[in-house]
């Protein structure tokens, strides 16, 4: 029989070690409270369902859509960038709807890569922003970033010692895991090293509305000549809690959005025009929805940093997106992010995600997801303390 090579390339998907066992032990009746996959557990805001509901009742809205999305929706994008950074971009040229950042990110590393190209990614980071090089045949190559390390020497030291020249660099800000946060001086830089050594800059801007403490991050495509070097991806699943109506957008760069464009003209016929009609209300509408959906994040976080602190995980809460990334305590940290994974849900009953299913830079971490309530929160924390104070260190 005939090999796939593309799955040859793409290695074990770390999470599911702890998946499997996790549902082993709910088979057995065990009560998990389950903070590891960053799966919104609020619903989405009664005005864009509403909508939904009424577009989807019109059977002229259920053939065809287009795959670029319809037009309305990508002027509410700008008009969105305008608001919120105010940057202008162009809808017919500089912005597509996507499904979800996910899909988009993928198709446009289809688009844009060959096998040969070299991606720069960060370590760790969300795995799609290499599996997507993967996939298209290209080679990645990690740039570690994290506590103690200048992030422009690594990638100036990584640029000296690749050959050929990278293609493309990937970021993601407001950071997933780590919740590493940039500024528009970052962006700038990355600008201006991005032109110079002549590469392409994809940014995944997911958690643009997750911030708290009064952070307020910049979008990459404030940076001066942003435009001319790369694109932005922006999610409605996270800020207005619609991760399952994927809808998604790529701006900037218009050879890169034409690229993505065109390719999803072979790939798909759109988005559920119901879907998009409701997401440009949510765009155009009033943000108290969003803000509240912020507000319960920042509760979560609250409650679980100060009761991790409380048992002895010392750890700084977060200033964005619905993550805690926390360093395992030393006693437990030769065990790796897997094993410690798994010690914490069989004997404190508590799903994370393990840090090497991230980049091999994660391994001494792991990720809590901010989707439980906080009275959950608060018997995930008497867990945790179980295996603390415990013996069982492995």
């Amino acid at each position: 029989m005939y090999e796939f090579p593309r799955m040859h390339r793409l290695p074990p998907y770390v999470f599911s070690v702890v998946g499997e066992l996790k549902m082993q032990l709910r088979r057995q009746n065990v009560d998990i409270v389950d903070m590891g996959m960053g799966n919104p557990d609020m619903p989405t805001p009664q005005h864009i369902v509403d909508k939904l509901n009424e577009a989807a009742a019109k059977g002229v809205n259920h053939r065809y859509s287009v795959s670029k999305g319809i037009p309305n929706l990508r002027k509410a994008i700008c008009d969105w960038y305008m608001r919120k950074f105010d940057v202008y971009l162009d809808p017919d040229k500089e912005a597509v709807v996507t499904m979800g950042a996910k899909e988009g990110l993928s198709h446009l590393a289809l688009a844009m890569l060959s096998p040969g190209d070299v991606v720069f990614a960060p370590d760790p980071t969300y795995p799609i922003h290499t599996y997507a090089a993967i996939i298209a045949g290209a080679d990645v190559r990690r740039i570690p970033i994290g506590k103690g390390r200048d992030f422009f020497e690594d990638l100036l030291e990584a640029t000296r010692q690749t050959w050929p020249q990278p293609k493309l660099l990937m970021l993601s800000y407001p950071h997933n895991p780590t919740t590493e946060l940039a500024t528009l001086e970052f962006f700038q830089k990355v600008v201006d090293f991005a032109k110079e050594h002549k590469m392409y800059v994809v940014h995944d801007m997911a958690y643009a509305d997750l911030v708290f403490d009064g952070y307020e991050p910049p979008s990459f495509m404030q940076a001066e000549g942003a435009k001319d070097v790369g694109v932005e991806f922006y999610s409605m699943s996270k800020s207005y809690s619609m991760a399952g109506w994927r809808v998604g957008f790529c701006v900037g760069n218009r050879e890169m959005v034409h690229a993505l464009t065109r390719i999803k003209s072979y790939l798909d016929y759109g988005i559920f025009q119901p879907i998009q009609i409701a997401a440009t209300v949510g765009l155009n509408g009033p943000e108290d929805c969003v803000k509240e959906i912020v507000d319960t994040y920042r509760q979560r976080r609250d409650v679980l940093c100060e009761g991790l602190n409380r048992v002895g995980w010392d750890i700084t809460p977060p200033k964005a997106t619905m993550f805690a990334w926390a360093e395992i305590p030393e006693q437990f940290r030769h065990m790796g992010s897997v094993e410690f994974s798994k010690l914490l849900l069989k004997e404190g009953g508590v799903a994370v995600s393990p840090g090497l299913g991230f980049g091999h830079f994660g391994d001494n971490h792991v990720r809590f997801a901010l989707i439980e309530n906080p009275h959950r929160i608060k018997q995930a924390i008497k867990g945790i303390k179980r295996v603390l104070s415990g013996s069982s260190c492995g």
